[in-house]
């Protein structure tokens, strides 16, 4: 079965000049044109021309739903370049950290465990390298914190005296 990819973008909103296109209409299609035979000589076969719905902000707190009109290309993918396992492979879940050292554990032949160590070894530097750089806390203790206090001495008494300190 064929694989596709997929290619949306805009419609053109205005028209282009050109020799002999006269009026609005003519140099709307003289810019649809080019853009169709733009997708076409990149191997990109036309699908549909789809308008959809798009929220836009308008002001600080306000939106807007206008619509906007998109061009559907589509081409057939190389047969080397996706195979079935690679697809298998991002439909699956992932999974938890404990879990992933055991697939790797039970992916290692039983016969030959000298050379497992070292990849074990660079999955587990990985993972540390990755916690590392995690913006996560850390499991474990909390950080002791001391008695809140204000860091000045007394409370100014008014503006001036807080633009002194």
């Amino acid at each position: 079965m064929p694989r596709y990819e997929y290619r949306v973008v805009p419609a053109p909103e205005r028209g282009k000049k050109a020799k002999g296109a006269k009026g609005t209409s003519g140099r709307f299609a003289v810019a649809l044109q080019d853009v169709m035979n733009e997708m076409g000589a990149a191997g990109w076969e036309y699908q549909r021309t789809d308008t959809l719905p798009c929220q836009e902000r308008v002001g600080l707190t306000g939106k807007q739903t206008t619509f906007q009109h998109m061009l559907v290309f589509r081409r057939e993918m190389a047969a080397e370049a996706v195979s079935d396992e690679e697809v298998a492979g991002l439909l699956t879940a992932p999974q938890p950290e404990g879990a992933a050292d055991e697939a790797v554990q039970a992916e290692e032949p039983a016969e030959d465990p000298a050379p497992a160590e070292p990849k074990r070894d660079a999955v587990a530097a990985a993972r540390d390298a990755a916690a590392a750089l995690s913006a996560r806390a850390r499991e474990g203790k909390a950080p002791a914190l001391g008695p809140a206090t204000s860091g000045h001495a007394e409370k100014p008494a008014s503006k001036t005296d807080f633009a002194a300190e």
